[in-house]
């Protein structure tokens, strides 16, 4: 396993790998040794981030074995997250599809994005499509009272009606539309949980700034928060809103599943292969103040939206998600032993990723 993403915290490809590394260890431990950023050359090489120093070494990973790339992002959506120069940006969206052709194989967290890399010139079948996946052990439902003494730590009422947004604070994760809601319902409390991970060069970086210093009461932004805390952030919340016009598939979303809490988001057309049967949608603000009126006066709707929440939580377990990621590697296993590769006798017995 191959990867820089912990250069820059407090984002989602971050939790994305970290969570994939556990899940696999714990899958593949029968069969494989997994190792991490090491020199040694292994018969399966898994690149979780695209970095230079990963570029230059896919040559000689692919002559002794196998090489699979997670793909947590296309030069779309890395656009409308950070702001750099067109000439850079151009470089920056060739080396990126460079660095997806020259692996054996491709995972996508959205079956969506499997046609946008076949645009990209890559073949069909070598993309797959496995879902993010987070720990029931690190995020969970707490106790009411554990509840109650977390807004109390966090000074915030015992009877609010708390309305959470986790995520970068970028233009694409619709910052200011959740701005805007809190101030149509001065009655509720509007937390953000996130800041700016890639500093000023962050899409929308100015006009947030501007917003946040201008902010009514009823609304909090908690900056960067330790990744262990957010489990006590999700469970002194009524919901989540993420109003982002632009998603792959959020760690958060399925964090706040785990926490059974009702999930609110954007009718972005990604979510409707992976999401659409256990959250909410609306297309604008006025949408969005709607439901969640609706949510914080109607006990029986939000106990059926919590419900329909917690079950994508139970579609997207670990148990699932990770039958998904042993039989992938072991199909590639087969592969090299079909192909006669170097490593085969090892592979069919206890390879190495």
């Amino acid at each position: 396993m191959m990867s820089k993403a912990d250069i820059v915290k407090g984002h989602g490809v971050l939790s994305a790998h970290d969570e994939q590394v556990e899940l696999v260890k714990q899958v593949l431990k029968e069969k494989f040794t997994v190792c991490e950023n090491g020199k040694r050359i292994c018969e399966i090489t898994h690149y979780h981030s695209i970095n230079p120093e990963f570029y230059f070494q896919i040559a000689k990973c692919r002559k002794n074995g196998k090489t699979v790339g997670s793909v947590h992002f296309l030069p779309e959506t890395v656009e409308n997250s950070i702001g750099i120069p067109g000439f850079a940006r151009r470089i920056f969206n060739w080396y990126m599809i460079s660095f997806y052709r020259k692996m054996d194989y491709l995972v996508t967290v959205n079956p969506c994005f499997v046609d946008a890399l076949c645009h990209c010139g890559i073949p069909r079948n070598k993309i797959s499509y496995i879902p993010n996946v987070v720990s029931e052990e690190t995020f969970y439902p707490l106790s009411l009272e554990a509840r109650m003494h977390i807004r109390k730590e966090y000074r915030i009422r015992p009877d609010a009606f708390v309305v959470l947004g986790v995520g970068q604070l970028q233009e694409r994760k619709g910052v200011l539309d959740f701005i805007k809601a809190a101030e149509e319902m001065p009655e509720c409390m509007f937390l953000w949980a996130g800041g700016f991970s890639f500093g000023k060069i962050s899409k929308g970086y100015k006009q947030i700034q501007k917003a946040m210093k201008q902010l009514p009461d009823n609304i909090r932004f908690l900056g960067m928060t330790e990744r262990e805390k957010m489990n006590q952030i999700y469970n002194m919340a009524d919901v989540l809103f993420l109003p982002s016009y632009e998603e792959l598939f959020p760690m958060t979303i399925l964090e706040a599943m785990n926490c059974g809490l009702p999930v609110l988001v954007r009718n972005l057309d990604i979510y409707e292969p992976i999401l659409s049967d256990y959250v909410l949608q609306g297309k604008d603000r006025a949408d969005f103040v709607e439901t969640l009126n609706i949510l914080k006066t109607d006990r029986i709707f939000y106990e059926r939206s919590a419900h329909a929440s917690y079950e994508g939580h139970l579609f997207y377990s670990r148990e699932r998600v990770g039958k998904q990621w042993k039989e992938f590697y072991e199909k590639i296993a087969e592969e090299m032993h079909e192909e006669g590769a170097p490593f085969s006798e090892i592979s069919m017995e206890g390879g190495m990723v």
